[in-house]
């Protein structure tokens, strides 16, 4: 689980044959292989470490489903460990479990994603979404995405600050949501579920 609260920004250092490499200082300071770093919001499984660095595989599962595949070398991701039951939960709960990708339509402060229309449902006002990895909350749903209002702070301390139009996003909703959707949709009536 994490929080949607960016540590660092790492820079890829390759992604070839199913490997990630990542340059890296903060987050690997005290992570073992085996441990979850989320990558752009994506969660990883750190496979190996070295001085500066760590490395996951990605399994044809993540390159489907996240704008990792995307990357170039030498771009910057926004990294952030796993949290700890000890942690401060600044974010939202974040599982690292991208549910799509969305389109950057306009840029920070006043930020614009087009999303997928499976995952629009999800998203309401002041509700939590997860955009590379970020916990942002939602200014304004719209018919075929939502905007954010991204502080300087955050602009400058992720990846968010330079995406322009046009550059995709890892997308992850509010996990509750998801859950209570699936829990009342045997009781509507309106067909969707399995009582009437």
């Amino acid at each position: 689980m994490f929080t949607g609260i960016v540590e660092e920004l790492g820079r890829l250092e390759s992604l070839c044959d199913h490997r990630i490499r990542i340059a890296a200082t903060r987050v690997v300071e005290d992570v073992d292989i085996g441990e979850s770093i989320a990558v752009n919001g994506c969660c990883l499984t750190v496979v190996a470490i070295g001085e500066g660095w760590w490395e996951a595989d990605i399994s044809e599962e993540t390159v489907a489903r996240t704008s990792l595949a995307s990357l170039s070398d030498g771009d910057n991701v926004n990294l952030e460990r796993a949290v700890r039951a000890s942690d401060r939960l600044g974010g939202h709960v974040v599982q690292g479990h991208v549910d799509g990708v969305g389109e950057i339509v306009e840029p920070v402060p006043d930020l614009r994603v087009r999303v997928p229309a499976s995952l629009l449902p999800y998203l309401v006002e002041k509700g939590s979404v997860t955009v590379d990895g970020v916990s942002l909350t939602v200014v304004e749903p719209l018919d075929d995405g939502f905007t954010v209002a991204i502080i300087p702070h955050t602009a400058d301390v992720t990846t968010l600050g330079a995406k322009r139009p046009g550059d995709v996003v890892n997308l992850e909703v509010d996990v509750m949501a998801k859950y209570v959707e699936r829990l009342v949709s045997a009781y509507l009536s309106d067909g969707r579920g399995a009582r009437t």
